[in-house]
Protein backbone atom coordinates (compact mmCIF):
# COMPACT_ATOMS: atom_id res chain seq x y z
CA UNK A 1 0.00 0.00 0.00
CA UNK A 2 0.82 3.61 -0.52
CA UNK A 3 0.16 6.66 1.76
CA UNK A 4 0.70 10.12 1.83
CA UNK A 5 0.91 11.53 5.18
CA UNK A 6 0.94 15.50 5.46
CA UNK A 7 2.11 17.81 8.31
CA UNK A 8 3.01 21.01 9.63
CA UNK A 9 -0.41 23.19 9.27
CA UNK A 10 -1.53 25.15 12.16
CA UNK A 11 -2.88 28.59 13.16
CA UNK A 12 -0.98 31.93 11.88
CA UNK A 13 -1.73 35.49 12.16
CA UNK A 14 -1.98 37.54 9.26
CA UNK A 15 1.97 38.24 7.25
CA UNK A 16 3.27 34.77 8.79
CA UNK A 17 4.26 31.72 6.98
CA UNK A 18 4.26 28.15 7.42
CA UNK A 19 5.88 24.74 5.48
CA UNK A 20 3.77 21.74 5.14
CA UNK A 21 5.73 18.87 4.14
CA UNK A 22 3.74 15.41 2.37
CA UNK A 23 5.88 12.45 2.50
CA UNK A 24 4.65 9.34 0.92
CA UNK A 25 5.98 5.62 2.35
CA UNK A 26 4.61 1.69 1.68
CA UNK A 27 4.96 0.52 -1.94
CA UNK A 28 6.66 3.53 -3.38
CA UNK A 29 8.71 2.59 -6.77
CA UNK A 30 8.62 5.82 -8.52
CA UNK A 31 6.52 9.29 -8.04
CA UNK A 32 5.67 11.37 -10.99
CA UNK A 33 3.92 14.11 -10.11
CA UNK A 34 3.19 15.80 -7.21
CA UNK A 35 1.26 18.58 -5.68
CA UNK A 36 -0.86 20.91 -3.26
CA UNK A 37 -4.49 21.80 -3.56
CA UNK A 38 -6.60 22.79 -1.19
CA UNK A 39 -10.30 23.51 -0.06
CA UNK A 40 -11.95 26.27 1.74
CA UNK A 41 -15.25 25.47 3.87
CA UNK A 42 -17.99 25.46 0.82
CA UNK A 43 -15.94 25.28 -1.74
CA UNK A 44 -14.46 23.34 -4.07
CA UNK A 45 -10.90 21.98 -3.84
CA UNK A 46 -8.61 24.03 -5.86
CA UNK A 47 -4.86 23.37 -7.16
CA UNK A 48 -2.30 25.40 -4.93
CA UNK A 49 0.91 24.39 -6.66
CA UNK A 50 2.31 21.21 -8.70
CA UNK A 51 6.22 19.75 -9.68
CA UNK A 52 6.64 17.27 -11.79
CA UNK A 53 9.87 14.92 -11.54
CA UNK A 54 11.96 17.10 -13.14
CA UNK A 55 11.47 20.45 -11.17
CA UNK A 56 9.42 22.69 -13.14
CA UNK A 57 6.89 24.28 -11.33
CA UNK A 58 3.40 25.55 -11.44
CA UNK A 59 1.17 28.01 -8.86
CA UNK A 60 -2.39 29.09 -8.90
CA UNK A 61 -2.48 32.96 -9.96
CA UNK A 62 -3.15 33.69 -6.12
CA UNK A 63 -0.15 32.15 -4.37
CA UNK A 64 2.44 33.55 -6.89
CA UNK A 65 5.19 35.19 -5.32
CA UNK A 66 4.12 33.53 -2.13
CA UNK A 67 4.06 29.97 -2.46
CA UNK A 68 7.02 27.73 -3.05
CA UNK A 69 7.06 24.17 -3.86
CA UNK A 70 9.73 22.18 -3.78
CA UNK A 71 10.55 18.35 -3.28
CA UNK A 72 12.77 15.89 -2.35
CA UNK A 73 13.04 13.10 -4.34
CA UNK A 74 15.08 10.81 -2.23
CA UNK A 75 12.93 11.30 0.95
CA UNK A 76 9.54 10.77 -0.82
CA UNK A 77 8.65 14.08 0.25
CA UNK A 78 7.52 17.39 -1.29
CA UNK A 79 6.83 20.69 0.50
CA UNK A 80 5.06 23.56 0.93
CA UNK A 81 6.45 26.85 2.06
CA UNK A 82 4.02 29.52 2.16
CA UNK A 83 4.97 32.94 3.11
CA UNK A 84 2.61 36.39 3.49
CA UNK A 85 -0.37 34.54 4.05
CA UNK A 86 -3.83 35.72 3.79
CA UNK A 87 -7.11 35.23 5.60
CA UNK A 88 -8.15 34.13 2.27
CA UNK A 89 -5.64 31.40 2.48
CA UNK A 90 -7.18 29.35 4.89
CA UNK A 91 -8.56 25.75 3.92
CA UNK A 92 -7.48 22.20 4.77
CA UNK A 93 -4.38 21.35 2.21
CA UNK A 94 -4.27 18.01 0.69
CA UNK A 95 -1.01 16.30 -0.88
CA UNK A 96 -1.74 14.34 -4.21
CA UNK A 97 0.67 12.30 -6.20
CA UNK A 98 1.56 9.55 -9.12
CA UNK A 99 2.92 6.99 -7.85
CA UNK A 100 4.01 3.80 -9.64
CA UNK A 101 4.00 1.04 -6.76
CA UNK A 102 6.04 -2.05 -6.62
CA UNK A 103 3.74 -3.79 -8.65
CA UNK A 104 3.97 -1.74 -11.13
CA UNK A 105 0.25 0.00 -10.98
CA UNK A 106 -0.08 3.73 -11.06
CA UNK A 107 -2.61 6.04 -9.35
CA UNK A 108 -2.83 9.00 -7.90
CA UNK A 109 -2.51 9.64 -4.34
CA UNK A 110 -4.53 11.89 -2.05
CA UNK A 111 -3.17 12.67 1.87
CA UNK A 112 -5.75 13.47 4.55
CA UNK A 113 -5.30 16.79 4.85
CA UNK A 114 -4.00 19.06 6.89
CA UNK A 115 -5.46 22.09 8.25
CA UNK A 116 -4.03 25.73 7.55
CA UNK A 117 -6.05 28.75 9.47
CA UNK A 118 -4.65 32.51 8.59
CA UNK A 119 -6.35 34.41 11.45
CA UNK A 120 -5.63 36.98 13.83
Amino acid sequence: QVQLVESGGGLVQPGGSLRLSCAASGSVFSINAMGWYRQASGKERELVAGITYGGSTNYADSVKGRFTISRDSAKNTVYLQMNTLKPEDTAVYYCNAGIKAYDRQFNYYWGRGTQVTVSS
